[in-house]
């Protein structure tokens, strides 16, 4: 006999979140301090992303290319910024569609890179409310244990009916 047998399912687990691991479930371990650094981590970066841009700006000009490359440029970069903004912002909220084409996952991938200034600035931005995603896995969480709690009948007497 295994000590498997008879113990019945397992309570679900919250789900770590990337740099708060669970703390996010009850607000311990540092969480508060977790969410300032990573408000401050995502705003360096995006600041140092910005300034490796400006460089290659300056090269643009640099070389002459013309107004219309260079107005281009900064159109590109600014649309894309803020279509990885708004699509981070939103995942953060729901999980992707697993019936969505994967192809059209892959071709979001290089407009992610190329605006990768807007999504960190939505990371940052969403620090300042909560985990990045806690919602989310808050919401899921909850929804799985009131699932486990109905499977093993764990309502102390209430809610069961007599038929």
């Amino acid at each position: 006999m295994s000590d498997e047998q008879g113990t019945g399912p397992q309570p679900p687990q919250p789900e770590p979140i990337r740099f708060f691991g669970t703390t996010w479930l009850n607000h311990d371990g540092g969480y508060a301090l977790r969410r300032v650094g990573a408000c401050l981590g995502a705003l360096a970066v995006a600041a140092a992303g910005a300034l490796v841009l400006r460089f290659g700006y300056e090269g643009l000009a640099i070389a002459k290319v013309g107004g219309l490359v260079n107005a281009m440029v900064v159109v590109a970069f600014a649309v894309c910024s803020a279509l990885a903004f708004r699509r981070t912002w939103e995942r953060f909220g729901r999980r992707p569609d697993p019936a969505a084409d994967p192809h059209a996952e892959r071709s979001m991938q290089s407009l992610m890179m190329i605006g990768f200034i807007g999504a960190l600035l939505a990371y940052a931005l969403r620090t300042l409310k909560e985990a990045p995603g806690e919602e989310l896995h808050r919401r899921e969480y909850e929804e799985a244990v009131a699932r486990y709690e109905r499977r093993t009948g764990r309502k102390g007497g209430k809610g069961r009916r007599k038929r």
